[in-house]
């Protein structure tokens, strides 16, 4: 912060996986959180930052920490769990973090799942999903098969329509193979994750690639500024906002939550909190396919590998991560910069 004060411009910095988990935590303790739950959440920036998912990783930390500081999340919240039948899980995150609801969730998804062969885990009033494989990974490396929806602040129009109704709606997917790491499949219902615009700017890029966001008057636009201001473009355009539909049902109506169009900002500050929604659902996959389902699965997973240039989803993140391992994270110039303005003692 001295150096920020004095003119000398921040530089980038490279640290290691577990220095990164530090740093986020003392950032977010700096806001107002409290210690596990900054622990928690910082764990699951670096995750997504050494996975290669920066828009979902350390780059958060400035709209997150201007959030608790106005009180849009509470950074003290405890989240309350209970299980309401053999099946289904229900946690009460607080207008909290996500993630410290989902670490007090998830295990008791997983012994649900092992009892009943299939698990539900509801939570409402939360934050940000963030990297919606990463439950659902911890789930399939344990032997289950997971499933997860959650939705968020409204940036997507229905198709043919100009006035955002959905968030980009992550859903995700995964499952055990035999003897390696689970496949994930891990996506949002928009063409790109909104968290690539927000770095834009972040970074004071002006422009973003066609084919990514609409203005407020439903315009295609290459401004990302205006891009933040207005709509992204759904994937697969019509066939992106039904799915967008099947996970608001999904996460806000099963849970009783905020629905998107009501939802507000995740970048900012500024209004009440978001209490969204998400679900996550484990199933015990030998009750149904018996030992051989992950010697059954193996048959495609060759099939699939068998293919020139093709590779099992999420394949991708063990190479990123696996350098991380070795090489550490970056936190940017532009990050720095914007912490420092928000008060931060670099």
């Amino acid at each position: 912060m001295e150096g920020a004060i004095a003119g000398v411009p921040l530089p980038e910095m490279e640290l290691s996986v577990e220095e990164a988990r530090a740093y986020a935590a003392r950032v977010l303790e700096h806001f107002n959180t409290a210690p596990e739950n900054a622990c928690i959440t910082a764990a699951a920036l670096v995750a997504a930052e050494a996975d290669g998912l920066g828009t979902h990783g350390l780059a958060r930390l400035p709209s997150y920490c201007a959030m608790v500081a106005a009180g849009k999340i509470d950074g003290h919240a405890v989240p309350r769990a209970q299980r309401l039948t053999p099946a289904l899980v229900a946690v009460d995150a607080g207008n909290g973090f996500a993630y410290p609801a989902i670490e007090q969730g998830l295990p008791l998804l997983a012994e649900a799942a092992r009892e009943s062969g299939i698990g539900l885990l509801a939570i409402r009033r939360s934050s940000h999903f963030g990297v919606a494989g990463q439950p659902v990974e911890a789930l399939a490396t344990g032997g289950l098969v997971g499933l997860a929806f959650a939705n968020a602040s409204a940036s997507i129009a229905p198709w043919g329509g100009k006035k955002a109704v959905f968030g980009t709606n992550p859903i995700a997917f995964a499952t055990p193979l035999k003897d390696r790491p689970p496949a994930v499949v891990d996506l949002s219902v928009a063409k790109v994750a909104r968290g690539n615009i927000l770095a834009a700017v972040q970074r004071g890029d002006a422009s973003i690639p066609e084919g990514w966001a609409f203005d407020v008057d439903g315009n295609p636009t290459t401004d990302a500024k205006s891009a933040l201001a207005g709509t992204m473009v759904p994937m697969g355009d019509a066939k992106g906002t039904a799915l967008a539909f099947i996970i608001e049902v999904m996460a806000a109506a099963l849970t009783a939550s905020t629905f998107s169009f009501d939802a507000p900002s995740f970048f900012d500050g500024k209004g009440p909190p978001a209490a969204v929604g998400q679900i996550i659902i484990a199933i015990d996959p030998g009750r149904l396919a018996g030992d051989a389902y992950l010697d059954h699965l193996e048959r495609l997973a060759a099939a699939i590998e068998r293919e020139p240039g093709a590779r099992l989803p999420g394949t991708r993140r063990l190479t990123n991560r696996s350098r991380a391992a070795r090489h550490g994270v970056k936190v940017g110039a532009a990050l720095r910069r914007a912490l420092a303005g928000m008060g931060f003692p670099d």
